[in-house]
């Protein structure tokens, strides 16, 4: 694939996310996808899972590909995800609150769909947003 083919394929990942239509990302990613992070790796049936429940807690959340950069077969992506927490997630009963949490991915394309995902998200402030931890210099 073209690297304009395979950028389009990751914001087509992005748009089915915004849609809710989850059950199509077998259209976008690999059997085997697998998605990196410094703690864990997470299978594709893991990433779906984790998918439900995010729009579940966060029904109005949009994921915005804000940079996106491609070579060879991998495409770089910096994204915003906004929404308002208002179903349980993770243990953490509804706050009403607005969350804002950065994203950074590389994302490597195979057959043209995503085969594999190299990714960090800002968790602390995610959690911060939540109320779970406090803003840092508060006690």
């Amino acid at each position: 694939m073209s690297i304009k083919e395979n950028k389009a394929l990751v914001r087509r990942m992005y748009e089915i996310f915004n849609k809710r239509e989850l059950d199509r990302y077998q259209e976008i990613y690999t059997s085997g996808y697998i998605e990196h992070y410094p703690d864990m790796n997470v299978p594709l049936e893991q990433v779906v899972k984790e998918g439900k429940q995010y729009v579940v807690a966060f029904p109005d959340l949009v994921s915005t590909i804000e940079d996106m950069v491609a070579e060879g077969d991998k495409v770089a992506i910096r994204v915003t995800h906004r929404g308002t927490h208002k179903g349980e997630f993770m243990g953490i009963a509804p706050t009403g609150n607005k969350i804002e949490m950065t994203n950074t991915a590389i994302f490597r394309i195979s057959g043209g769909k995503c085969a594999e995902c190299w990714a960090t998200l800002d968790n602390l402030r995610f959690m911060q947003q939540l109320g779970v931890i406090p803003p840092m210099g508060q006690k």
